[in-house]
């Protein structure tokens, strides 16, 4: 028997963490729940390294293109993975499509206010800014332009 009890628990949360990052950064195929962050966003200001910025996270505006919206943290592995593949979308569907990313942990109340529970996730908007699909954890740049084209949205 163990006599030292918070050597028992500390250990127990190393190895938990360990394997919650083994997970996190597997390179599974991105559906609904793989490939997420699996930290809870209840407790994420208090983690962030950031102070939170008061800019108030806004809903899509009305405009003519659609929109994917990124929401994440620039410290999380799997949002890391998303950055490259936003910047390829909005270099390559500029004037077609509009991207953008929200970091959660700087903006605590965006996360609240778009209901996000785990990150990275997207949502993907139509031209009157009525959200039409939402995705949890990575999503590759040919899966994302499929789920566009299954939408409906041709980004040609």
């Amino acid at each position: 028997m163990n006599k030292n009890p918070r050597f028992s628990l500390a250990t127990v949360l190393l190895v938990s963490i360990g394997a919650a990052l083994a997970i996190a950064q597997t390179n599974r195929p991105a559906t609904g729940g793989t490939g997420a962050c699996c930290l809870p966003l209840t407790n994420l200001a208090a983690i962030s390294s950031h102070a939170p910025t008061n800019a108030p996270a806004t809903q899509p505006e009305k405009k003519s293109l659609p929109k994917l919206l990124d929401l994440g943290a620039g410290k999380c592995i799997p949002c890391k993975m998303m950055f490259p593949v936003l910047d390829k979308l909005k270099k390559e569907y500029s004037g077609k499509l509009e991207v953008e990313f929200i970091d959660v942990w700087k903006n605590p109340d965006a996360g609240k206010q778009y209901g996000i529970e785990v990150i990275p996730t997207q949502i993907f908007y139509d031209t009157t800014g009525k959200e039409l699909f939402r995705h949890i954890g990575f999503f590759g740049k040919e899966d994302i332009l499929g789920k566009w084209k299954e939408l409906g949205v041709e980004l040609k």
